[in-house]
């Protein structure tokens, strides 16, 4: 049985916090302004990977109401979802992702965040893309960023 699952994630672009998309400080001026290290790409993937399997969202498991979350790692969340879809007897086929922001330019980028995410996930058929928005809306305005995954698992015999 397949079955597939998509996450989206929206953070606000500020001065003087990291950017760190896929596990990977990306250097820039700006970054994700989160509870968390704000990683719109990990996010966006636990959101897949949790949709897949039918076990709600990251707000549910890690509420950003708790302090305990603050400023954690989004690697944290990525591996909690990977650890309940192998309790579910689940496995990952493919992840797709497209990041969405006018700038920094992230294609030099892409390879190290592929590398990062396998090891998490177990997976190396991974793909993630960047697209801007032509200077339209507040993401145009590099005000900010998101991500968008769609994930394919299969049960395991």
């Amino acid at each position: 049985m397949y079955r597939i699952g998509q996450g989206i994630d929206f953070h606000q672009l500020v001065d003087n916090v990291p950017l760190i998309l896929g596990a990977l400080h990306v250097p820039y001026y700006k970054g994700s302004e989160g509870h968390s290290d704000g990683d719109v790409l990990l996010h966006s993937i636990t959101d897949g990977i949790l949709g897949a399997i039918g076990d709600g969202d990251i707000g549910q498991h890690f509420p950003s109401s708790n302090n305990k979350w603050k400023d954690a790692k989004s690697s944290i969340f990525l591996e909690h979802a990977v650890s309940l879809l192998k309790n579910k007897k689940y496995k990952i086929i493919n992840i797709d992702s497209t990041i969405i922001l006018q700038r920094p330019k992230i294609a030099s980028y892409v390879s190290e965040m592929k590398k990062n995410i396998s090891q998490i996930v177990c997976c190396d058929d991974i793909s993630i893309k960047s697209t801007t928005t032509d200077y339209l809306g507040f993401i145009g305005k590099s005000k900010g960023i998101c991500a968008m995954s769609t994930i394919l698992v299969k049960k395991e015999s």
